[in-house]
């Protein structure tokens, strides 16, 4: 495995990714965004998952974004496009391959679902869902995240759909890429509930593609590699990836 550090989009520190490649043929990119609830975390997070996938012919970018308390909303949403852009045009340009997958764990997979339901932020960058071959929302939150709300003066536990929901921008589009929704049954709170409001909101315009998975865990348990050398998260990121594929070669 290879490993480029620190790729800049944008001027700040936090704007950065590293990626991981394979060593022979790279099949797919994934752009991973961390989880920390928009306060920690860092794109470290991503090296747990790159052996297992690059192994077996996927690259990992692993992407930082600004945090509160410098950031503000949207920041790291917007950094996430940028993030995204460049992964895109680094795979265009370096490594010959044209699937690129978006995965997002916990505050990630808020800022996955944000890009991928509201066009603005991937616009922005020059992109859209057609550059983007498939998301994985893994136990992010669809409604206004709970540090959004807090640093605004709400309470965090107020669940809210407005525009800094993804929830809210369902049904706006024609169609979305395949997507991947990933939760535990002991999840944080609302979690769960929110993520089947969000499947049930999909399929109430008719929109297909688009799968789950509960796990009996808690939030993001299963995203550690175990004792046993077993990484859970990488191999749902893999199965994801090869069902898309062999989803598009029918």
């Amino acid at each position: 495995m290879k490993i480029i550090k620190n790729l800049a989009f944008g001027t700040d520190a936090a704007q950065t990714l590293d990626i991981y490649l394979p060593e022979g043929e790279t099949k797919a990119l994934v752009v991973y965004l961390h989880g920390g609830g928009l306060i920690r975390g860092d794109k470290s997070a991503g090296a747990t998952h790159a052996s297992y996938l690059t192994e077996r012919g996927i690259a990992v970018a692993s992407a930082d974004y600004r945090l509160y308390p410098t950031a503000k909303y949207p920041d790291f949403i917007r950094d996430g496009a940028a993030a995204t852009a460049l992964a895109y045009k680094y795979m265009k340009e370096e490594l010959g391959c044209d699937r690129l997958y978006v995965v997002g764990t916990s505050a990630g997979g808020y800022i996955s679902m944000m890009l991928c339901f509201n066009k603005e932020f991937l616009g922005e960058v020059g992109l859209d869902n057609s550059a983007i071959s498939g998301y994985i929302h893994n136990a992010g939150q669809p409604t206004a995240h709970f540090k959004v709300l807090e640093h605004e003066g709400v309470n965090q536990h107020r669940i809210i759909v407005d525009e800094r929901a993804p929830l809210y921008y369902i049904g706006l589009e024609e169609k979305y890429p395949p997507m991947l929704f990933i939760v535990s049954d002991n999840d944080m709170v609302n979690r769960y509930e929110e993520t089947m409001l969000t499947l049930s909101a999909l399929r109430t315009f008719g929109y297909s593609g688009f799968d789950h998975i509960v796990m009996h865990s808690t939030h993001c348990g299963y995203c550690r590699v175990g004792e046993d050398g077993r990484n859970i998260f990488a191999e749902m990121v893999y199965d994801f990836i090869e069902s898309a594929e062999r989803s598009d070669a029918l």
